[in-house]
């Protein structure tokens, strides 16, 4: 494929995203080690993890092929950004569960818990702005609200109150996190969002290389 052929941008898309799944992955296992609660997502993993005894990376990525199977009959189709969500996120978390210790202290969790939120929060906006795709949870998400007709925050809400009933029966990570996590995630990724939003250059990009041809 030729430099004029190429996806725009392409050069400057993948390292966004690569470094935002990279973040993402690491504010997980930053959540993960604080112990005071992690995202219902997580609470489903940490969960499963206490049920199977595999490692927090594993249960992550099967998590993610599971869901992602979901999108067939939902008629979704992933992107790039969609296959390395599900391939990246757990192996990153896992490597940052091994070596961060779980702090003594209160004080030491809640800090930790922050920066894996920040990170998490930041990597969001650089992997989504990168416009390769939706992670595989984003894909159930509009695919059920194509569907059914429901509003997407009452599907939304819907799937993630039941992961984490589902998680906390497990006996999954569930704290005050968690509820830090549904409050602050919105209010703190959506600037991040806007920051690496690349969908204007894209079509920018485009327009130019149909002028010029």
């Amino acid at each position: 494929m030729t430099r004029r052929q190429a996806p725009p941008l392409f050069w400057r898309r993948l390292p966004q995203l690569l470094a935002g799944l990279t973040l993402f992955g690491a504010g997980m296992g930053c959540m993960v080690q604080a112990s005071v609660g992690v995202s219902p997502w997580d609470v489903l993993a940490t969960g499963l993890v206490n049920v199977t005894g595999l490692d927090f990376g594993v249960i992550t990525v099967i998590v993610g092929v599971a869901v992602l199977l979901l999108w067939i009959p939902l008629r979704e189709k992933p992107g790039i950004g969609t296959l390395l969500n599900v391939l990246m996120l757990g192996p990153v978390a896992q490597l940052v569960i091994w070596f961060v210790a779980i702090p003594e202290s209160v004080l030491l969790r809640s800090l930790l818990f922050a920066m894996g939120l920040g990170f998490v929060a930041l990597g969001s906006g650089l992997y989504i702005g990168a416009q390769f795709g939706p992670g595989p949870r984003d894909g159930i998400m509009t695919g059920l609200h194509r569907i059914t007709g429901w509003p997407v925050w009452a599907v939304r809400t819907g799937i993630e109150v039941s992961v984490l009933l589902i998680g906390w029966m497990l006996g999954g990570n569930v704290g005050v996190g968690t509820l830090a996590f549904a409050l602050l995630i919105g209010p703190l990724a959506a600037p991040a969002m806007r920051w690496f939003d690349l969908r204007q250059r894209i079509l920018d990009e485009i327009a130019r290389r149909e002028n010029e041809q």
